[in-house]
């Protein structure tokens, strides 16, 4: 879906990167904060999935790969615990061949290099999540949230939650996984290479390689699949636009199909079920793979999946949610393995430790009321999908579908800290964005007053001027709208001000001699202009401007000089170049009006109005013929300008071509029948026709 750049991104105190820099920078943080554990040892699980793992060694056939778990023990053994994921171990495997044995900086480095990839190709994830899906016009996609995609970038490269994914060798799983995630959720955005404006019409190659990329994530970790989760919300919320919230009302409040049918398209519902039978294939082919059901797991591996009450099981599974959320929100003390008696069960409702887990759903309740039911329909996308980036990949370590092995453990969160880290940059852009508040407010007025919406930019203005009554810039713009609405007086107390605030503001002190000037304030006027200059000595619209103020004072020598420096300074200042013309041709200089013309029309030689000043100036010196063609050229241009046509009918009387003279004043009336002189010399040309008429003999 297409969108503009977001307002509060560009409150945020970082740099504007280009995609490719920020991606160098989030690289190199993600470097830095975990280069220190690349001469670490084969530690804890390293040793049972790496030294003791007989699959690595060269000598073992490859195939064996496919037919043993994570630790190689077969699949089909009891004592397995199921964890399918061959590729991890082929990379495990490529390590061995590359280093001629169990040199563990081989494997450290390989996962630090993952770790920073996977950092950077965070930045196209979040730019997607936060900003939108779109393109320009060579099909590169754009990022509208810059610099709240390289802070979340930023954020998840340092995250201390990392340490055991990345500085221990096992967590290579996590990487791998997360890695084929990215690059299946950002294949998953190729298939709409248009925007929301393509949800109907999708490439079904990109949506099946994303699928194959799916297949590899899970095949490097179990929680791969969990990106087709990922995938669907982006295209129902982001590409299909649906506001979940009013979705669910109508269905519940059972109103006619048709309104349901209008936010679920028919591409959305063939999407959803590629998707729904992608992650089914995989989750039977899983299923097959495992051979003798789940594994098996003991009392101390997870002591709250065998307590005995359901409620008690249940308070204890939310404190350990409550516990991941602390961790993510606060590492400040992190664990390599949280089983043995680490987080003692909760046994009664009364425990003084199930205040985390209400305070945790306090504040889930409470974010997920502003994600579904926000009236911005920017923040409801952005925090629904940083949620489900935060909870999707947390699901097949939350005891609910099966019994896992572990309390807590850390290196699950690879995934879910990224959702963690786009709600935390959003929040942070939000803060900076209320520091900036009347900036806010000025912009939203600016681009009102753009599409000529001033009576609403004026109160914007205004708010802008009242939270920083210094805004300089606010003034100056409110200032131009209530000139332009003929509110001189206040206007000119605002632009007063703003120069009074700051003394080199050379646009305020323009726009304050343009009102001191319809003020009939002249002498403060040209103090004002020479001030604008002063302050910024090629100011070409100030000398134009100043002309104006001489022209008006018939001070038409200081006009043209004012105009002449006007045109120096911008060579295609038409309104400078009109106005020398139109002057010199009032006060009788037709000779030096025609030079001037001339010279103009050199520079800008399809300006309508030279060519008509010119023309006029043209006809008063007889030169009919050339005068009739630059009238004819202007109307070849601009063929509805009424004073053309009638400045042609006069060139035609005079000339004594009554006939076309004619057809141009009835042109003229016709295109503005109140158009000054011209019905009375369409009378009179008329009199003059009937009189010659009736003199010539039939």
């Amino acid at each position: 879906m297409a969108q503009t750049e977001i307002n509060w991104d560009q409150q945020i105190p970082l740099p504007k990167l280009s995609p490719f820099h920020a991606k160098i920078a989030v690289a190199l943080v993600a470097l830095l904060c975990f280069i220190n554990s690349y001469d670490g040892d084969f530690v804890f699980d390293d040793s049972e999935a790496i030294v003791n793992n007989k699959d690595l060694i060269p000598s073992t056939p490859l195939n064996n790969i496919w037919r043993n778990d994570f630790w190689g023990s077969n699949l089909s053994s009891n004592n397995s615990h199921k964890s399918y994921r061959p590729l991890t171990v082929l990379t495990f495997r490529l390590n061995y061949l590359i280093a001629g044995g169990l040199h563990p900086v081989g494997f450290h480095v390989l996962n630090i290099g993952l770790h920073s990839l996977i950092s950077a190709l965070m930045i196209d994830m979040f730019s997607v999540l936060i900003g939108g899906l779109a393109y320009d016009g060579n099909g590169n996609r754009l990022n509208h949230a810059p610099k709240a995609s390289l802070l979340a970038g930023l954020l998840f490269a340092a995250h201390p939650v990392h340490t055991e994914s990345v500085a221990g060798i096992v967590g290579r799983a996590d990487l791998l996984c997360a890695l084929f995630f990215q690059l299946s959720f950002l294949t998953y955005c190729k298939a709409f290479r248009g925007g929301r404006e393509s949800e109907e019409k999708f490439s079904i190659h990109w949506i099946a390689v994303s699928l194959l990329l799916c297949t590899a994530a899970m095949l490097c970790k179990e929680q791969g699949i969990t990106v087709l989760g990922v995938n669907a919300a982006f295209d129902v919320l982001l590409i299909c636009n649906v506001n979940v919230y009013e979705l669910s009302q109508r269905l519940f409040l059972r109103r006619k199909a048709e309104d349901v049918s209008e936010r679920v398209r028919t591409g959305l519902l063939i999407r959803l079920a590629l998707l729904a039978m992608g992650g089914a294939s995989m989750l039977y082919a899983r299923w097959r793979i495992m051979g003798t059901g789940p594994p098996a797991f003991t009392e101390v591996d997870n002591p709250a999946s065998f307590a005995d009450n359901v409620f008690l099981r249940i308070v204890n599974y939310n404190y350990y949610y409550s516990l991941n959320a602390w961790v993510l929100l606060c590492p400040w003390w992190l664990c390599f393995d949280w089983s043995m008696g680490c987080v003692p069960l909760i046994k009664s409702a009364f425990d003084w430790r199930t205040a985390w887990l209400l305070l945790l759903w306090c504040f889930l309740i409470g974010l997920i009321s502003q994600a579904l039911c926000s009236q911005d329909s920017q923040r409801r996308r952005t925090l629904t999908l940083g949620l489900v980036l935060l909870v999707v990949p947390f699901l097949p370590a939350c005891n609910i579908f099966f019994r896992v092995g572990f309390v807590i453990a850390e290196r699950v969160l690879y995934l879910s800290s990224a959702g963690y880290c786009l709600l935390l940059a959003y929040a942070l852009g939000h803060c900076c964005g209320r520091w900036s508040r009347c900036k806010v407010h000025y912009n939203v007025g600016k681009n009102l007053a753009d599409r000529g919406n001033t009576s609403a930019a004026i109160k914007y203005y205004r708010e802008a001027v009242r939270l920083h009554p210094t805004y300089v810039h606010a003034m100056n713009n409110l200032g131009n709208i209530l000139k332009e609405r003929n509110e001189l007086v206040e206007a000119e107390e605002l632009l007063a001000k703003a120069v009074l605030v700051q003394p080199d503001f050379a646009a305020a002190w323009m726009n304050l001699g343009i009102v001191q000037n319809s003020l009939k304030k002249f002498k403060e006027a040209e103090q004002s202009y020479w001030n604008a200059i002063q302050f910024r000595k090629k100011y070409p619209d100030c000398y134009y401007n100043l002309g104006r103020l001489y022209a008006d004072l018939n001070r038409h020598l200081d006009a043209l000089n004012a105009w002449r420096n006007a045109t120096v300074l911008k060579p295609d200042h038409s309104l400078a170049w009109n106005n020398m013309v139109i002057l010199l041709d009032n006060t009788g200089n037709l000779a030096q009006a025609e030079a001037i013309g001339r010279e103009a029309l050199k520079l800008l030689p399809n300006d309508h109005t030279i060519m008509f000043s010119l023309a006029n100036v043209l006809g008063k010196l007889q030169k009919y013929k050339e005068s009739e063609g630059f009238f004819l050229q202007a109307l070849r241009i601009n063929p509805n300008a009424a004073s053309c046509h009638g400045n042609l009918a006069v060139l035609y009387h005079r000339w004594g071509k009554l006939e076309l003279a004619k057809k141009h004043y009835e042109l003229s009336l016709k295109l503005d029948p109140e158009a000054p002189g011209t019905r009375d010399n369409y009378n009179m040309l008329r009199r003059k026709m009937d009189q010659l008429y009736r003199t010539t003999p039939p």
